[in-house]
């Protein structure tokens, strides 16, 4: 590149923002950027066959689409190609620049002459937009001769060299708009770390032109797809990385295509579109199911999925494990596990190699949901089918967008023999440097010699603990000036995460008395308020079922006042005995409760009672009492007699387990895992402390009110 890194060419290119400034916020230049930048590309690739292509095409104007577009893409030797005379170049022909009054409609008829591919891209950067906003605030002609200026012609500037130069204008242009670079941007160290712990331990990557697919279903601006591709050229440079994606969001997925097809990829493997409602890679042309060898994505953090929500929840339903979402669906609120189960879904079948991923969450997909939760159980579909390797936390504060913890979740169908049945927790949230200059909430990143000398190698100290995969492996870190040593490594056996939650019921033991205090509660009762009411539309019936229910309701107080008489100060501490007592006064009287009338009188005269004696069904088997219903989290390896009677029985000798409530649960409580106690410091050290500080305070006022 003459001497200029990429980085030097990305800043010169953002420097033609100065141009921009006023009628662009700082945050909409790439708006502009971005798009000139692809052209400007593309136009320098197309120059040498620019005349070739445009003669050839008037001998073909007659021939089907498919057959112009594979002819003109054999001249240019690109997948795409520009019909028009114009170019940027000052000097040549057709120069933009020779006309500037009219500039915008000679570029928008520039932009349409490219192929369809390329017109698809420029549509969804909704430049033409910005073509008429900078030609309305008479800027279009100095900043298009600007871009004309600089060459990017393959020979100054080749594929690789021009792929990095795009993704630092994308990194760019990501800190330049810190309020919504995170919906579609993952710091480059996270992404190689991502790379990092996906292909370490491959054995096969250094085969003699060895072909791997790559595939994000939420890929942004591709930036993963990107660093996945650099990591295996650079193990093997005959080695072909073959990459997919799909995004939903129109700019992010401009941007990515762009990329494809300035490295020469195979754009059409970018798809746009919503990756539930409509997968772009369901099926191949075959008709086969898409699989890939490896996956990789940073989904949206904490975003419902109400808008999808009918289409996914029909394909849970009618098609179950055969389709992408048979584990289950988790709250509405969060869709994070959709993308995994969209991800698993095209695991290649461990015969034909299977597969791996990697995917960075936020902290609730580890332990939200209770036991029987679509959270609950899509851990537990993964788990229970040793799919999970490895979660790294991450530390905070790594992303633009958000300062919340993160992790990553390694996922294979292929794990090592030393791996099966097992999962290994790494604690990587101390594995930072602090950033020069915040960007958004991003104030640290992860140490990255390659990015910044002077870093430590966090990157490959993370990478190698993985690939340890050692049980209690120490760190030492420095807090405060003082060193300690943590443990940054654990391994569990599948069973450890998962448990049964346990209902436990007491009886239930109630006392009646039918004193005034108690008759009055009846009043309060649902079941008897209803009485006196009606829900006919005709008002003459109407008010003939209210009424009949009053005279309902009479008749039982007047039930009750005649059992008080006779039975008041009776105290009952059995049910059953209170039932019978009351039978025979209600048969005297011939009034007759229902169901649901004696079940209120049941709920107005009764009161718990430890001392009363226990409610039974018809078949003598205690009823339990709601109120005092409590569950219990046993692991999964441990009896769950034997836990009940060492935690339950001591306490509460009359408790039991309904056996028909038990669910089992997982949940992965890394924190807890990682959880080091710090003793307090000494009263007195904090009692100096205060006082000094007071001494302080004192001495500050002393200095104001002098």
């Amino acid at each position: 590149m003459n001497g200029e890194t990429h980085s030097q060419l990305a800043n010169f290119i953002w420097s033609i923002c100065n141009l921009l400034r006023g009628p662009y916020k700082r945050n909409e230049y790439r708006k502009v950027i971005l798009p000139l930048t692809v052209l400007r590309r593309f136009d320098c690739l197309l120059a040498p066959t620019k005349n070739s292509a445009f003669e050839e095409f008037q001998t073909l104007k007659t021939k089907p689409e498919r057959v112009i577009q594979a002819r003109l893409q054999s001249i240019t030797g690109h997948r795409f190609y520009n019909l028009s005379r114009m170019q940027f170049d000052k000097n040549a022909d057709h120069s933009l620049l020779n006309d500037p009054n009219n500039l915008a409609p000679n570029l928008n008829s520039y932009i349409n002459g490219f192929s369809p591919n390329v017109r698809a891209i420029m549509e969804k950067f909704k430049f033409s937009e910005q073509i008429a906003h900078m030609a309305e605030k008479n800027i279009l002609f100095e900043v298009v001769k600007a871009f004309a200026a600089i060459d990017l012609s393959p020979q100054r500037v080749d594929n690789v060299q021009m792929g990095y130069v795009f993704e630092e204008l994308i990194r760019i242009g990501a800190e330049q708009s810190n309020e919504e670079a995170g919906e579609h941007f993952t710091p480059r160290e996270v992404i190689k770390l991502m790379v990092n712990l996906l292909l370490v331990p491959e054995q096969d990557l250094a085969q003699s032109h060895i072909v791997k697919t790559i595939y994000d279903p939420a890929c942004g601006t591709g930036g993963m797809l990107s660093v996945a591709e650099e990591y295996i050229r650079k193990l093997n440079i005959d080695a072909q990385p073959k990459l997919f994606g799909q995004d939903f969001n129109d700019e992010a997925w401009a941007v990515c295509k762009s990329d494809m097809l300035i490295k020469g990829e195979d754009a059409d493997n970018v798809i746009l579109g919503d990756t539930f409602t409509r997968d772009g890679f369901d099926r191949d042309s075959d008709g086969n199911k898409w699989t890939f060898d490896y996956m990789l994505a940073n989904p949206p953090f904490g975003v419902e999925w109400k808008q999808q929500q009918k289409y996914i929840q029909q394909e849970a339903d009618t098609l179950g494990f055969a389709g992408r979402f048979g584990a289950g669906t988790p709250r509405i609120n969060d869709g994070a596990f959709l993308f995994l189960q969209h991800m698993i879904a095209k695991m290649r079948p461990v015969a034909a190699g299977g597969s791996r991923i990697g995917i960075v969450f936020n902290g609730s997909p580890l332990f939200t949901g209770d036991a029987g939760s679509g959270e609950s159980e899509i851990r537990r579909w993964i788990i229970e089918n040793d799919w999970l390797e490895a979660i790294v936390a991450l530390p905070e504060q790594l992303f633009y967008n958000t300062g919340i913890s993160t992790y990553i979740w390694i996922i294979s169908n292929r794990k090592e023999p030393q791996r099966k049945g097992k999962v290994q927790l790494i604690d990587a949230r101390n594995f930072w440097v602090p950033m020069e200059k915040s960007l958004g909430n991003k104030r640290r990143r992860i140490g990255d010699p390659s990015d910044k000398a002077k870093d430590p190698n966090h990157i490959g100290e993370i990478t190698q603990i993985y690939a340890n995969f050692a049980d209690g492996e120490p760190r030492s870190f420095t807090f405060d000036g003082k060193d300690k040593e943590l443990v940054v490594s654990k391994v569990f056996d599948n069973e450890d995460f998962g448990y049964h939650k346990i209902t436990v019921e007491r009886p239930l033991r109630l006392n009646f008395q039918a004193n005034a205090e108690r008759i009055a509660r009846l009043e309060e009762q649902t079941a008897f308020i209803n009485l006196a009411s009606s829900s006919k539309k005709n008002e003459t019936v109407r008010q003939q079922e209210i009424e009949a229910g009053r005279v309902r309701q009479q008749q039982i107080r007047d039930l009750l006042a005649t059992f008080a008489k006779q039975h008041g100060d009776t105290l009952f501490l059995d049910r059953k005995q209170f039932l019978l007592t009351l039978r025979d006064i209600d048969r005297a009287h011939d009034v007759r409760l229902s169901a649901p009338e004696l079940k209120a009188v049941l709920a107005a005269l009764s009161e718990r009672d430890e001392t009363a004696n226990i409610c039974t069904d018809r078949q003598g088997n205690p009823e339990p009492d709601a109120d005092l219903r409590d569950t219990e989290t046993v692991p999964l390896k441990e009896s769950i007699d034997e836990y009940f009677k060492r935690e339950v029985l001591p306490h509460v000798p009359d408790a039991w387990i309904d056996h028909s409530k038990t669910k089992i649960g997982y949940e992965i409580p890394l924190n807890r895992h990682f959880y080091r106690y710090e003793p307090p410091r000494e009263l007195e050290t904090i009692e100096a402390e205060i006082k000094a500080l007071e001494g302080e305070i004192v001495d500050l006022l002393k200095e104001v009110t002098a």
